[in-house]
C-alpha cells in the first residue's frame, strides 16, 4: 500500500488504552500505525503527539486484558 513503511520503536511505557514510544525516526501527529506487540499482534493505533524521537498513540480498540496481563508478564519493565 502506498505510503507504508516500516520503522523500529521501543514501548517505554503502555497500557490497556495506548503506548508511549521511543522511536528511530519521526512520526506525525494524526496518522495512523500498526504496531507488533507480544501475545496481542497486530494493534492499529493513532499518534496522539510526537515530539522528536518520542511518541504517545492511543489504540484504536483498547488491549485485551488476559493478553495485556501476559505481555507485562513477559516484559516485566513496561508499566501500566
Amino acid at each position: 500500500m502506498f505510503g507504508q513503511r516500516r520503522t523500529l520503536c521501543k514501548v517505554v511505557d503502555i497500557s490497556i488504552h495506548g503506548a508511549r514510544l521511543q522511536t528511530y525516526s519521526g512520526m506525525k501527529k494524526g496518522s495512523t500505525i500498526w504496531l507488533s506487540l507480544p501475545h496481542v499482534g497486530h494493534v492499529a493505533a493513532e499518534v496522539k503527539w510526537a515530539d522528536d524521537f518520542v511518541a504517545g498513540c492511543q489504540f484504536q480498540r483498547p488491549l485485551d486484558t488476559e493478553k495485556f496481563e501476559q505481555l507485562l508478564q513477559t516484559n516485566g519493565a513496561v508499566k501500566r
